[in-house]
């Protein structure tokens, strides 16, 4: 298969680009040349922009297009309509964060989406991501109907995550002592393995399959204990898990999500209870817990030090020790 990546150094694109190779595919990027040049260097790149400098694309030809770094519909619309003659096929990385109603629990692919009061909004943000995710959607369906696939993923990690929003806990965990767990230990989370993403989106584009699919794992109901307790297996920790309760980290300001990864206070965590059926149905697979663990612990071994913000941990994401231990001082004083 001729496979076109929108994309394609970064995290998800990476691993795209990897598993193709893998299976015998002729890759080609577009990207603007920034992120991680000398990735792939036998790879065919075309340089430019998608943002009114996709010339680079005109006149060419490939079986299917994999759009994994679309936010605006306008730009998204702009590409979709450029290669609807030029592919088969497209692909376009969304969001479960295009559900706006995260009190709902089992959500599926025909729940409503989030909507803008102006649609022509390009700013992307914490309140207009989701429904500009929803619009991309439907602007790259407008200019190929029919032919569209449009994955609603869930938290992707494993290695190379920029965010850390995983990464956090086989760290912190493996660095032992007293870690506050939040939440309950039976609360709900979900998240996939970039590689596992991957070869999904892979296996539909060489299908042909269409229309929309969330995209999340794993899949049978996975608890923040096993989680951690996962953390503790493999790393061999002696970690001691504190578990505070979700009204007492609201109460000291706690950010769900960024500052204590995984964590969504319970009656908001319909984002991390998605039904995934349907996707199960087509073939999406899950690797073993352990060792999604395992390889974002040696690949985050390799990191340089300016790949890090979190001076605490030398993370981008989660919570820094001193916070953590004096939040932890002021849950013991409770009791």
């Amino acid at each position: 298969m001729k496979l076109l990546i929108l994309g394609g150094t970064r995290f998800l694109g990476r691993h795209l680009v990897e598993a193709a190779l893998a299976h015998g595919h002729d890759v080609t990027l577009f990207n603007r040349g920034i992120s991680s040049p000398d990735l792939f260097p036998a790879v065919e790149r075309l340089i430019g922009d998608r943002d009114g400098h996709l010339s680079a694309l005109e006149g060419r030809r490939w079986d299917a297009v994999v759009d994994t770094c679309g936010y605006v519909p306008r730009i998204v619309g702009a590409s979709a309509a450029l290669l609807a003659e030029a592919v088969e096929h497209y692909t376009f990385i969304s969001s479960i964060s295009v559900y706006p109603d995260t009190t709902v629990y089992g959500i599926n692919e025909q729940a409503p989406v989030a909507t803008l009061d102006d649609p022509t909004v390009e700013e992307v943000t914490g309140s207009t991501y989701g429904a500009l995710k929803a619009l991309c959607e439907q602007a790259a369906e407008d200019a190929m109907p029919g032919r569209v696939l449009n994955v609603r993923a869930g938290l992707i990690v494993g290695p190379h995550d920029p965010t850390d929003r995983f990464t956090y806990w086989p760290v912190r965990i493996s660095m032992g002592g007293e870690v506050m767990a939040p939440g309950g230990p039976d609360m709900r989370v979900q998240f996939v393995d970039a590689r596992d993403l991957a070869a999904w989106i892979l296996l539909m584009a060489e299908n042909r399959k269409v229309g929309v699919y969330n995209a999340t794992g794993p899949a049978n109901t996975l608890t923040m204990r096993e989680v951690l307790e996962t953390c503790q297996a493999v790393t061999g920790s002696d970690a001691r898990l504190i578990w505070v309760s979700d009204d007492f980290l609201l109460e000291q300001s706690v950010t769900p999500f960024t500052e204590m990864p995984l964590w969504i206070p319970e009656r908001y965590n319909g984002l991390q209870a998605i039904n995934i059926q349907k996707a199960l149905a087509d073939g999406l697979s899950f690797r073993p817990l352990a060792d999604t663990v395992r390889d974002t612990l040696a690949w985050n071994a390799t990191r340089r030090e300016e790949d890090y913000d979190n001076k605490g941990l030398r993370l981008r994401g989660g919570m820094m020790l001193e916070r953590e231990a004096a939040l932890l001082a002021a849950w013991k004083e409770r009791f």
